[in-house]
């Protein structure tokens, strides 16, 4: 069987999201599409989600109980996906019904190995991060700007020909770096010579993180993304000064909301620059 997306999905710990997001692909004005739901959990709820509602679209129901983090499950997903082209939405994101057809249309068009979008709520408008205006051809210095896991979309080809994800970057990782898996691969394809183009029109929708919170939860959360972040920048050697200026971005966000008497933003701030700085230290280790 050959399709033209495989959508690799891991999950952990999540069930109503995984059925809003089926629901979104049920709308999808483009059909041939297989997902691939790489289930991380040791219980049986994806199954029970499953189970529910017969779809339209294939499902495969891949198993990796007690195998930590999202970018080992989706070189996982991506080992038995049949798609030309390959796609990782998150387990609590959606999709506009337009969106791959869009996607396709893109990549058609361009001739462009790699598909980038951006996070946005139900108005369109930019959630989770800074956003580019526009569509473009993009480089290595563009990719913490104009793209995000869920919404990014490559050939196989660049897949494989990369290695698929590092697995000790992003989220669920044994290691510190627990962000920025998706400017880490797409910079290794641009290294190879593969070619990346992001558009605006093509967004997505997640829900929106609240960064004001003092839940100690959403700091180590900063933190890890941080390091992330600062890990990726220094692994690629981007530069001193192109690096730092993410520093000072989130020591501005600190002062600012401390000035402002935002304790929560403040302290998340704070974190996130403890974290790139971290990060930043361990990247320059390793590179």
């Amino acid at each position: 069987m050959t399709v033209h997306f495989s959508l690799v999905m891991a999950t952990l710990g999540r069930s109503e999201e995984i059925a809003l997001m089926l629901d979104s692909l049920e709308t999808q004005t483009f059909k041939d599409f297989e997902v691939i739901i790489v289930d991380q959990n040791r219980d049986e709820r994806v199954t029970e989600v499953l189970a529910r509602k017969t779809r339209p679209f294939p499902i495969r129901h891949l198993r990796t109980p007690g195998v930590p983090g999202a970018s080992r499950a989706r070189n996982n997903g991506a080992k038995v996906a049949h798609g030309e082209l390959l796609g990782f939405p998150d387990d609590d994101c959606t999709y506009p019904s337009w969106l791959l057809e869009k996607v396709l249309k893109t990549f058609a068009e361009t001739g462009a190995d790699i598909v980038n979008g951006r996070a946005a709520d139900e108005t369109g408008r930019s959630i989770n991060g800074r956003f580019a205006e526009g569509a473009r051809w993009t480089g290595a210095r563009d990719v913490f700007d104009t793209l995000i896991e869920w919404v990014s979309f490559c050939r196989r080809e660049a897949f494989e020909a990369v290695g698929g994800y590092d697995e000790d970057v992003g989220v669920g990782a044994t290691s510190p770096w627990q962000a920025c898996e998706a400017p880490d691969i797409v910079l290794r394809m641009l290294e190879r010579g593969y070619r990346s183009y992001y558009d605006d029109a093509i967004y997505g929708h997640h829900p929106e993180i609240r960064i004001d919170m003092m839940d100690v939860r959403m700091q180590q959360k900063a933190r890890g993304y941080g390091r992330g972040m600062g890990y990726v920048l220094a692994k690629h050697r981007m530069g001193a000064l192109y690096s730092f200026n993410y520093m000072l971005r989130s020591f501005g966000g600190y002062v600012l909301s401390r000035a402002r008497g935002q304790r929560g933003r403040a302290i998340y701030y704070l974190n996130t620059l403890k974290g790139r700085l971290e990060g930043y230290r361990d990247g320059r280790r390793a590179a």
